[in-house]
């Protein structure tokens, strides 16, 4: 390493002083023009022995990309792994419940609980495109709370939850604009990946999710691993190629996952029969081998609600399907901290 160093450092001086000593040489007369050609070759030697040094590396990155208050200057795209190792714990009150992320095991990882004014920070301008059945609309609850007072939920809550309907509103303060389409099947979501194509916007993030539906009303996981697999297609067309004129900036996109399923807790017997766990696991191993999640080549971030859900165990359900909110808040906070990541990311 410190080999590599001193060759980096004296490469670096060659390409400095030897370029700066001919532009002395024959700008002389131009000290302007001058100065300006030693900052600019100053600037791209640096940036060339950075890596060498992993102080003057990390001022680079934290100087050169754009601050958020709560979030560490880098975090790399490993840390996705760790961001759904968190812990629930009962609070004073009977059925009251808290999670929390876990000690991670990586120093670099600091998964973080984001306020509501880091949230709207975050979100601010923003189209969030939510597609997917119940589960899905417990995420926007989620998030409506996070953003929203108290005294704004209670309007929001009747609306939000009218059977099979879909939501929109927008938060005018943030600029933010949030739709959730109510769509219990793939078919439903590969429709709404379509229309998006070609539109003159895209979201910025897209959240989508299904399953129950399908294991409910057709019970076949080979039939759904089609499904997704149409998905997946959609999902990866929805952004023209440049070559188009239109350079658009692809969404951050999450695939909800299904919840862990109770099944003595479900409230009828045909549900009982068809959403048994030896079916939720061939139903779950569809996902993975669909290739819609970008573990396995796909556009979609997994947000595990059947981990979090089975953290959370029996006592955070009443009917084995759906979840307490505190579920769903610390889905939202796993994707918003994956948004933290990605953004820094693409920069």
């Amino acid at each position: 390493m410190v080999a590599a160093a001193q060759l980096g450092v004296l490469a670096a001086c060659v390409v400095l002083f030897v370029p700066m000593g001919l532009a002395g040489w024959h700008l002389s007369r131009n000290k302007m023009l001058f100065f300006s050609g030693a900052l600019f070759i100053t600037l791209a030697v640096g940036v060339h022995i950075a890596p060498y040094f992993p102080v003057a590396s990390q001022f680079l990155i934290s100087t050169l990309t754009p601050s958020f208050s709560s979030s560490p200057p880098f975090r790399p795209f490993s840390c996705f792994s760790f961001l759904h190792d968190v812990s629930f714990l009962p609070l004073d009150s009977p059925s009251t419940f808290d999670w929390f992320p876990a000690r991670s095991r990586s120093a670099d990882c600091r998964f973080q609980k984001l306020s509501r004014s880091e949230t709207g920070e975050l979100l601010n301008g923003s189209w969030i495109l939510v597609a997917g059945d119940s589960q899905a609309r417990l995420l926007v609850l989620a998030l409506l709370r996070l953003l929203l007072d108290r005294s704004a939920m209670e309007a929001v809550e009747v609306d939000l939850f009218r059977r099979h309907s879909d939501y929109h509103t927008v938060i005018s303060e943030l600029g933010m604009k949030l739709d959730f389409v109510w769509s219990p099947f793939e078919s439903n979501i590969t429709s709404l990946l379509q229309r998006l194509r070609g539109g003159p916007r895209l979201p910025e993030v897209l959240v989508a999710g299904s399953g129950l539906w399908h294991m409910l009303h057709v019970n076949n996981a080979s039939d759904y691993g089609e499904s997704l697999a149409s998905v997946r297609k959609s999902a990866a067309s929805i952004v023209p190629p440049f070559s188009s004129g239109l350079a658009m900036q692809p969404p951050h996109m999450f695939w909800l996952g299904m919840p862990t399923l109770l099944n003595p807790m479900l409230n009828t017997e045909e549900k009982k029969v068809k959403m048994s766990r030896i079916i939720w696991e061939a139903y779950d191993q569809e996902v993975d081998d669909s290739g819609v999640l970008r573990s396995s080549g796909g556009s979609f971030v997994l947000l595990d609600i059947g981990s979090l859900s089975h953290n959370c165990g029996q006592q955070c359900t009443t009917d084995g399907m759906h979840y307490g909110g505190v579920v769903y808040e610390a889905a939202l906070q796993v994707m918003l901290n994956a948004l933290l990541i990605e953004s820094q990311q693409r920069i």
